[in-house]
């Protein structure tokens, strides 16, 4: 132990045996054993009592990073949770396209009196044309017929599962950016789920018409994937404002919809399906979505 001075030092009375606080201008300090007798002790003046402590470890002895281990801790977990935060936005969000860029894109190019073209690799949105509804699918499988994942007819214009890539028929030397013809088969690849729009010959589940579904994958496709592309009117490439039908390639079937309604899982969409005659009701347009450039041919 060591022994401190204090700034305030106790005196015992001896007549009365309390101890009393003594303001001196000295501070306490050490004492040295003294050889003197008690008698004079007892007159040389009161008696001092002199605390000692003993030095504990102090917080001081030990480094900065123990003493604000803490405080790094958590400050090493929030970096952890943004780079995480960071990673999944920039990844799960790379496949969307936000649908009012994507209409800017397109009504730009029509306001300046520009024909845009349909060229593979286009993402865009299809409109019923009577009905407005967009063709749409989700990953909800159906609860009848082929049980494969459901195409239904969308009301509202912003929604990301209405996206459609445009692709050309396997064993094609078409590419990317390059015009397609009427006559011309094509796929379309749900964007958000990779699956390509589908054709059979099971049942639809309102109407008993063709199912329309999605199946397949990036690498798995087969002809039930296949629709020819057929222009209404006098035109020969696909342009955004043109009317068009699909006609399925196995079935014969045309995409068709119509203001028939679900009810329960797809509440305020409506049906889908194949119908083999030409009617009014399968009839499509291009309309929301990312178009691109027409690649110049060498």
């Amino acid at each position: 132990g060591r022994e401190c001075a204090l700034p305030l030092s106790f005196d015992l009375d001896s007549k009365s045996g309390r101890t009393v606080a003594s303001s001196g201008s000295q501070n306490l300090s050490r004492r040295k054993a003294s050889s003197s007798s008690p008698s004079q002790q007892q007159t040389s003046g009161p008696t001092r009592i002199v605390y000692r402590e003993s030095r504990s470890t102090s917080e001081s002895d030990f480094p900065i990073w123990a003493q604000n281990w803490f405080i790094a801790l958590l400050f090493v977990m929030a970096l952890g949770f943004f780079a995480l935060a960071l990673f999944l936005f920039i990844t799960l969000d790379s496949d969307v396209v936000p649908s009012s860029a994507a209409s800017a894109s397109a009504s730009a190019a029509s306001s300046e009196g520009v024909e845009v073209q349909i060229t593979y690799g286009t993402v865009l949105k299809l409109m019923h044309e009577k009905t407005k509804f967009r063709l749409h699918s989700h990953d909800v499988p159906y609860g009848s017929g082929s049980g494969q994942q459901s195409v239904t007819g969308f009301p509202n214009v912003d929604d990301s599962n209405s996206y459609w890539i445009v692709r050309p028929q396997p064993g094609t030397n078409a590419k990317q950016g390059d015009s397609i013809k009427s006559g011309t088969i094509i796929r379309l690849q749900h964007m958000r789920t990779r699956k390509w729009l589908h054709s059979h010959l099971h049942a639809s589940p309102i109407s008993g018409n063709l199912e329309v579904s999605c199946f397949g994958g990036e690498n798995d496709s087969d002809t039930g994937d296949y629709w020819r592309l057929l222009i209404e009117g006098s035109g020969k490439t696909w342009k955004q404002d043109q009317k068009i039908r699909l006609q399925h390639i196995d079935t014969g079937g045309y995409l068709h919809s119509h203001d028939k309604k679900y009810s329960r899982i797809a509440g305020g969409q409506q049906e889908v399906c194949g119908v083999r005659e030409k009617r009014a009701d399968n009839v499509w347009l291009a309309a929301e979505g990312v178009y691109l450039p027409v690649s110049e041919s060498k």
